[in-house]
């Protein structure tokens, strides 16, 4: 089952991610957007390429925090398989200006 996203600009990202659609991806976020995995500061653009468009990324939700920003997923890609994570989004301006994510 997967939980409800509140956030508008979560959705979009999580929409994206789980339609491989690498242009509404970029959308979803700021211009200066900034990540980090595991908590370590990551390029965005090299890691999103490896780890979701590159290796058919799916998030499927499984649990989303009150203020729809926070979530648990189970992440699957070719490369790793299933894990849980856990991802944290601040939104500006209603687009992602930066995520952070890691084992949950």
């Amino acid at each position: 089952m997967t939980a409800q996203l509140t956030d508008p600009a979560v959705a979009a990202f999580v929409n994206a991610v789980n339609a491989g659609d690498k242009d509404a991806f970029f959308a979803a976020l700021t211009p200066d957007a900034t990540m980090a995995d595991d908590g370590t500061e990551r390029d965005l653009s090299d890691w999103t390429e490896k780890e979701i468009f590159s290796s058919n990324g799916r998030m499927d939700v499984e649990s989303v925090s009150p203020d729809g920003r926070t979530l648990t997923t189970v992440y699957t890609n070719s490369t790793w398989g299933a894990m849980r994570t856990r991802w944290t989004f601040t939104v500006t301006g209603g687009r992602v200006s930066r995520f952070e994510t890691g084992q949950a």
